[in-house]
């Protein structure tokens, strides 16, 4: 008897420390619209980890925002993208605040920059500065080589590149939670 109040708060304060960890990273890592980040990646053969990393660092979860330059919705669309990608999907009426026609655009667009760039990182980097800035920068031997980038030239997708592959380290822990099974 001695021995179990110490005992007890002892696993009180592991339980209560693991809990709250739990907790911030949940705060920190949101993770909403499970089923249609799921099937968007499956429709349009994308990692779900990286649609939900880009819905985190584009708008944080928030299917109402719009960005200073325009940008829509969970993953920050431009009309004009949005335009030209529902037309190629022949996609009817959608709603870039609609989380599954946004979800559904920015999937099938994640999926053009992974294939015309073949690299994960450079269509990250074309999904927030636009492809043909990317294309540019590996045309030019102060920023590439080789057919990589040595060296971002803005700072704004430099930073936005680190925190998604943050956001993908936290999401592949919660891979079965956004995969078909």
């Amino acid at each position: 008897m001695k021995y179990f109040l110490p005992i007890f708060f002892s696993f009180s304060f592991i339980f209560l420390f693991m809990f709250g960890i739990s907790c911030f990273y949940g705060i920190i890592f949101p993770l909403k619209y499970n089923e249609e980040i799921a099937v968007a990646s499956e429709n349009f053969e994308v990692d779900p980890v990286l649609v939900a990393s880009v819905i985190k660092c584009e708008s944080g979860f928030q299917s109402d925002v719009v960005s200073n330059k325009g940008a829509v919705g969970l993953m920050q669309i431009l009309p004009s993208t949005a335009e030209y990608l529902a037309k190629k999907l022949n996609y009817g009426d959608y709603d870039l605040k609609n989380p599954a026609d946004n979800i559904n655009l920015g999937s099938f667009y994640l999926s053009l920059l992974l294939e015309d760039f073949c690299d994960e990182e450079l269509a990250l980097c074309a999904y927030n500065a636009g492809p043909q800035k990317v294309k540019n920068w590996l045309s030019d031997t102060k920023y590439s080589s080789n057919g990589k980038l040595t060296k971002i030239p803005y700072k704004e997708t430099e930073e936005y590149l680190k925190k998604c592959e943050q956001a993908k380290k936290y999401y592949n822990t919660k891979r079965s939670y956004i995969e078909i099974s």
